[in-house]
C-alpha cells in the first residue's frame, strides 16, 4: 500500500503541476489539433496495482487509428507518429496529462510504467510481482533504458524482444528500486529524469542507434 507521505507528495505536486502547466496544456492541444485535426488525448487501458485496469491519459502522438495499423509498441521510426507527436515524445511532454491519473490515485509520480493487459498476460508470472506497486509517470528503468524505441526499431522481432528481453529487465530494475524507495529518493529520481531528457535529445541528433541486444547491463 502506498504510504501516506508518498500519497501526499503525489497530490501536492500533481495538483500544482496541473495548474501551473495549464497554459502548456492549451498550447499542446492546439498544436495537435492544427497538425491533423484529430483528438487531443489518447486514452488506453493499462494494468495498475493489484491488476486493476484503468485508462491512462496521454497527449496523442500517433495517427488516430494507430492501434489498428500496427502493434502496441512504438519504434523510433514508426510512421504512425505525427509531426507534433515526434516532438512530444522526444520531450516526454506527451506524458504530462498523467498528472490526472496521479490525482485520482490510479498512478503515482514514481513507479513502474503501467503495461497494457496483453503484455501483462504474456509476461513471466514471477515478474507480475510488479503489480504489487502503484504505477508511475517517472520510473527507474527509464534512466537505464532511455532509448527503448531505438532498441525496438533495431530488433528483428520487436514484440518478442520486448517481452523476452526488455520488459523483464525493466521489471527487475523497478522492483530493485522500489525495495529501497522513499519520498526523498523519489524526488531525486524525478530531478535526474528531468535533467536527462534534454541531454538525451541533444545526443540523439548525432549518435548512432544502439544495437538491439540483451539489455542486461548495469
Amino acid at each position: 500500500m502506498m504510504s501516506k507521505g508518498k500519497r501526499l507528495v503525489d497530490l501536492v505536486i500533481a495538483s500544482g503541476a496541473l495548474m501551473l502547466l495549464s497554459p502548456l496544456f492549451a498550447a499542446v492541444a492546439a498544436a495537435i489539433k492544427l497538425d491533423d485535426g484529430g483528438p487531443v488525448f489518447f486514452r488506453q487501458v493499462r494494468v495498475g496495482r493489484q491488476g486493476r485496469h484503468f485508462r491512462i491519459w496521454k497527449f496523442r502522438t500517433m495517427v488516430a487509428d494507430a492501434e489498428r495499423r500496427g502493434t502496441q509498441l512504438t519504434m523510433s521510426v514508426d510512421p504512425r507518429v505525427t509531426r507534433v507527436g515526434r516532438w512530444l515524445r522526444g520531450s516526454k511532454l506527451d506524458e504530462i496529462p498523467q498528472f490526472l491519473n496521479v490525482v485520482t490515485g490510479e498512478m503515482s509520480l514514481v513507479g513502474p510504467r503501467p503495461e497494457v493487459p496483453r503484455y501483462v498476460e504474456l509476461s513471466d508470472p514471477d515478474a507480475r510481482r510488479i503489480l504489487e506497486l502503484t504505477p508511475g509517470i517517472f520510473h527507474a528503468a527509464w534512466l537505464e533504458f532511455p532509448d527503448e524505441s531505438d532498441l525496438l526499431a533495431r530488433a528483428a522481432d520487436p514484440e518478442h524482444y520486448y517481452l523476452r528481453e526488455l520488459l523483464p529487465e525493466k521489471y527487475r530494475v523497478n522492483l530493485e528500486y522500489a525495495a529501497t524507495a522513499n519520498v526523498l529518493r523519489d524526488l531525486g529520481l524525478i530531478v535526474r529524469t528531468l535533467c536527462k531528457i534534454p541531454k538525451r535529445r541533444r545526443s540523439r541528433s548525432h549518435a548512432a542507434w544502439p544495437t538491439a541486444r540483451s539489455p542486461r547491463w548495469r
